[in-house]
């Protein structure tokens, strides 16, 4: 008995060492404890063995909600170390809330759920949100679905979040508010989309216009895209032509998106559609006047109704101003006479000539200008192919290199010319429904292959010798406007001795046989040899042959003999 009224040094020992370790026991975590004084702005609250702590009384408060703290209240506190010296232990409620919080927090991160939050702090980029003690970070992007003026009404009061990011080691929380209220949206909007049909005419607020549309709430929360193109039959170049901002229009239901439950609207679905019957009403060949709405590098657009536009291709605009921007033709707004060339009620589109409802220059050319007449103008261009030549109301008729020069090639003929020369050609063909004009220049001169008569092939000819070359002569064929040739040096003779073109000289008379004409290259082939074995076969059937008796040369000789008579 006496050792239990007086326990030995060893026993004090023992319960010093049970104190300090049920002690350490307590720190770092949270633990239940009772308040037991309120000193002050201080709670003292005893968590056991003994030891008490104290708190600020701030920190029993929550962000958007007035709580009081009183005597005997159980309260939850972080226990962060215990002060051996006195036995006093420095605690925390805000850690114990955040403990707990962190807790319920990553369960709700893991399951997707949403949690409940207040914003009580703007800072840099964004706010801060106390979600049951933890602290989060909430960006200015996503506070709402569209951006926030004054977020003010907002703040202090607990409203739901979803967690994007959470990052305990960091101590990073991220939340969204706007998720929420796209989550909200959606499950509203499928439920209103769910009382619509395709179809259907509503009424609606105009919300929002852009350069394509606008935006039209047809129930808060669910909005339509009624497109520029649906707005009218008309050509709308902007959607504020007609309408605004708040304006209250009936649209029609045009498609609803079964998957993102996105809605197409139309206004002008509304109205009957001008294209029904337009073949019946623009028949081809019917000249009508319209007004110029647009015009673009291809054309330019005419309206001939509300609702009714037709395209006039750059190609239909001038039967003569070619390569030249429709801008240079017709103005916007500008009402022009045009002609329905092509109607395609399927398509929804009518192709309208300009120039048909003009007389064609063409055709009165062709009336004025036989084919044969001669025209003079200015050279416009020149081409690989040949000369441009401007004739008249900005028409240009073309010379083809091989309509240059008789005798020389095109390429060579064409170097005599230059752009601004003023020449004399002649019409050899106007195709009005091509809108070309064939001209000639060496036509002016006649065809040296006529000026000649007789060029047929074994009709001999006489030449005169103009040019010596080593491969042969060139010869002129009747004088100085004949055609011209090159005997070649094998039908020079029939003696090959005699095959030499050094012994001929210029100017020359030599007779020679075509035997070939080629009238579509203007070509004559010719050859001496060719006459000289023809005369001598004549020759041995009319005055006999070497098997006779008589020699070759007496044969010929008779024959010069008669010749010379005749």
């Amino acid at each position: 008995m006496s050792e239990t009224l007086n326990p030995s040094v060893d026993d004090f020992a023992e319960m010093f060492e049970a104190s300090i370790v049920g002690r350490q026991n307590f720190e770092d975590t949270v633990v239940t404890g009772t308040v037991t004084a309120i000193e002050k702005d201080m709670a003292i609250v005893d968590v056991g063995l003994k030891t008490e702590g104290r708190v600020p009384l701030r920190e029993f408060s929550i962000p958007g909600k007035q709580i009081t703290i009183k005597v005997g209240d159980k309260v939850e506190v972080f226990v962060e170390r215990v002060e051996n010296a006195n036995g006093e232990a420095v605690i925390s409620r805000e850690k114990a809330r955040r403990e707990e919080a962190w807790t319920n927090l990553e369960k709700s991160f893991e399951d997707e759920d949403r949690v409940d939050g207040v914003i009580f702090n703007r800072v840099k980029g964004g706010f801060t949100v106390d979600l049951g003690g933890a602290v989060a970070f909430l960006p200015g992007s996503q506070v709402d679905i569209r951006p926030v003026r004054d977020a003010s009404p907002l703040m202090n009061i607990t409203q739901p979040f979803r967690i994007l990011k959470m990052d305990k080691r960091r101590g990073n929380i991220v939340v969204s508010r706007r998720a929420i209220l796209e989550e909200d949206r959606a499950e509203h909007r499928e439920e209103v989309v769910k009382e619509l049909d395709e179809g259907d005419v509503r009424e609606g607020i105009v919300k929002n216009i852009t350069d394509y549309g606008a935006f039209v709430e047809l129930a808060p929360g669910v909005d339509g895209l009624l497109h520029v193109t649906d707005m009218s039959w008309s050509r709308v170049n902007h959607p504020s032509e007609v309408i605004n901002v708040n304006d209250t229009i009936k649209v029609k239901i045009i498609k609803i998106n079964p998957e993102s439950h996105r809605i197409s609207l139309g206004m002008k679905q509304l109205a009957p559609d001008p294209w029904e019957g337009v073949a019946a009403k623009y028949p081809l060949g019917a000249k009508f006047t319209g007004k110029v709405t647009n015009i673009t590098d291809y054309g330019a657009f005419v309206e001939l109704e509300d609702g009714i536009e037709g395209l006039v291709h750059v190609s239909e605009m001038s039967w003569v101003k070619k390569n030249v921007h429709p801008g240079k033709i017709v103005a916007t707004s500008q009402h022009v006479e045009v002609m329905v060339l092509e109607v395609d009620e399927d398509k929804r589109r009518i192709s309208l000539g300009l120039k048909q409802c003009a007389d064609n220059p063409w055709e009165n050319f062709a009336e004025k200008h036989p084919i044969g007449s001669v025209v003079e103008g200015e050279i416009k261009n020149i081409t690989e192919f040949g000369l441009f030549i401007g004739i008249e109301e900005d028409m240009d008729g073309m010379v083809h290199l091989s309509d240059l020069d008789w005798n020389r090639s095109g390429d060579d003929a064409i170097k005599e010319y230059k752009k601004g020369d003023v020449v004399k050609a002649k019409i050899l063909d106007v195709d009005p429904d091509k809108e070309r004009i064939a001209l000639g220049i060496k036509q002016l001169d006649g065809d040296p292959m006529e000026a000649v008569g007789g060029l047929r092939k074994g009709a001999d000819v006489t030449c005169e010798v103009t040019a010596i070359e080593n491969g042969g002569i060139e010869v002129q064929v009747g004088g100085e406007n004949g055609p011209k040739s090159f005997i070649r040096k094998s039908d020079l003779s029939r003696d090959r001795n005699d095959q030499r073109p050094e012994r001929f000289a210029v100017g020359d008379k030599v007779d020679a046989r075509i035997i070939a004409v080629d009238m579509k290259s203007r070509r004559l082939t010719l050859s001496i040899k060719a006459r000289e074995m023809a005369e001598e076969k004549e020759a041995v059937e009319q005055f006999g042959s070497a098997d006779s008796g008589a020699s070759l040369g007496d044969i010929l000789g008779a024959a010069l003999k008669e010749k010379d008579g005749q």
